[in-house]
């Protein structure tokens, strides 16, 4: 099976390409630029949200549900809102269909009495509808803050897609928020951010940086946008999760105002932030190798699968039965575990199948293994085998799921930080563009500047970390003063 899977070396994105579709995570779709999410991918997605779920509710989030259109004029309220979504946003002109006869062919065509008196945009993002229906709500600072999430579709208009990555529909989660004090909403922003980071750190095995982006970078209509940056094994940064302070720009494009304690309106503040299906792709591209994907043990949809091995039917009964029973116990101790029972597929292709599908730990359990009152656990990391007691199996391979849930956030950070260059010029900064990776270089953040060094070289400002200290120094690029460095690289 990963003869099929172009290795990376050869051709990165062909690579993951490869793994995406060879694995099961998703397949193109009849749309373009868009795709089908397949049981093992969705599987991935709904992991991620029941346990991103479980966090916002932590921290005092509900989930509601906003619709998928949005009034046109919506839009236009935010001018930096509409100016940075209008390249982007499908439009509904009609509500339905009229078949017509055209060179002796029946087609259809948008009925033209079904015009819409105003077009309906298919949700980008959802900050208007959603502060338009909080202003609604909101009458008194007693009915703040207001914390809400809901997971969704969205469609922004791509030329270029890839799946999970960049594609025409994605799913994600959005948060909203409104407060009574700009201070308290700054607090929401980094909170969220840090739930953020966490997930990607603790769940995803992906080690990520976390900061603020340039003005250029923010999000359209915010004061200021945070992120949280990861680094792909081809030296590639991806922006996995970003979170908004929006000030009060949307609360007076629509009038979202309560009356304070003292009895003056005041209006509220806001922040937004969201994760996505590209976490998805994050995880391949972060830890997949070139046998196929490779899962963190605490999102893998399956930690361990058992693969009883039999050559007659006495065996088979014996060794299945087994296998049953200690499947139990793996779930019963919190394991997701899954038992192949096909009698139509030999053992060599099973292993092939389950580490083309990440599974972390595969348990081959034969007659030998029985008479020994054993199992092999065989790790997808390396393929290391370690011989395991039945009775104590639950408990070790608990163990074994947690060293190779590190080893893959180890490995993941070692290798970021081996391509991680600090330049003080400009040529010392191509040559590190060139080499992948982080770079850090002292910028004077201005957006002119910020302009040529995207277009001289096609890397852009990911993050201005919040640990970097003042380190005064001419700019990598225009020798104006800058007052510190930040992280620039090349992005997905």
């Amino acid at each position: 099976m990963a003869k099929d899977i172009t290795p990376r070396a050869e051709d990165y994105a062909r690579w993951y390409t490869d793994v995406v579709l060879r694995s099961t995570l998703a397949d193109y779709s009849p749309v373009k630029g868009c795709m089908v999410i397949r049981p093992h991918g969705y599987s991935l997605w709904e992991n991620m949200q029941r346990i991103l779920d479980g966090m916002f509710k932590e921290t005092g989030h509900e989930n509601a549900y906003f619709p998928l259109f949005i009034p046109k004029s919506f839009l236009a309220k935010e001018a930096e809102h509409i100016e940075g979504f209008a390249k982007e946003c499908a439009v509904i002109t009609h509500t339905r269909l009229k078949a017509v006869e055209e060179n002796g062919k029946t087609t259809v065509r948008p009925d033209p009495d079904s015009q819409l008196d105003e077009e309906l945009i298919v949700r980008p993002t959802s900050e208007t509808i959603i502060y338009h229906m909080f202003a609604k709500w909101v009458k008194s600072y007693r009915d703040l803050p207001i914390l809400m999430n809901q997971w969704a579709n969205v469609v922004r208009w791509e030329m270029r897609t890839r799946l999970f990555l960049r594609t025409t529909e994605f799913l994600w989660q959005e948060g909203h928020t409104a407060h009574a004090t700009h201070e308290e909403a700054k607090e929401e922003t980094l909170r969220m951010l840090e739930v953020y980071r966490r997930f990607a750190e603790e769940t995803l095995a992906v080690p990520v940086l976390t900061g603020l982006k340039t003005d250029r970078e923010k999000f359209a209509g915010a004061l200021n946008t945070y992120c949280i940056e990861a680094m792909m094994q081809d030296g590639r940064a991806l922006q996995a999760g970003t979170s908004h302070d929006l000030g009060q720009n949307f609360s007076r494009a629509f009038e979202l105002k309560f009356q304070g304690a003292d009895s003056k309106w005041n209006y509220a503040w806001n922040t937004s932030w969201g994760v996505s299906t590209r976490l998805v792709g994050a995880l391949v591209m972060s830890h997949s190798d070139d046998d196929g994907l490779v899962l963190p043990p605490r999102i893998a949809p399956i930690q361990v699968v058992i693969v009883p091995i039999w050559r007659n039917e006495e065996q088979r009964v014996q060794t299945l039965a087994a296998a049953s029973e200690l499947a139990g116990r793996l779930r019963t101790a919190g394991v997701a575990t899954r038992v192949d029972d096909r009698d139509n597929v030999n053992p060599g292709f099973k292993y092939a199948e389950w580490e083309l599908k990440g599974v972390p730990l595969r348990l081959e359990l034969g007659p030998r293994d029985l008479a020994k009152n054993s199992v092999m656990a065989v790790s997808r990391l390396d393929r290391s085998k370690t011989p395991l007691a039945i009775d104590s199996a639950p408990q070790r391979l608990l163990e074994l799921l947690d060293e190779f849930q590190r080893t893959l956030f180890d490995n993941a950070l070692e290798r970021r930080e081996s391509t991680r260059h600090s330049v003080e010029n400009w040529d010392e900064f191509k040559e590190a563009v060139e080499a992948g990776g982080f770079i850090s270089a002292r910028f004077c953040e201005e957006d002119d500047v910020e302009a040529q060094i995207q277009e001289e070289s096609k890397a852009t400002v990911r993050v201005i970390p919040f640990d970097t200290p003042d380190d005064p120094g001419p700019c990598v690029r225009s020798g104006r003063p800058a007052k510190r460095r930040v992280i620039f690289a090349r992005a997905y």
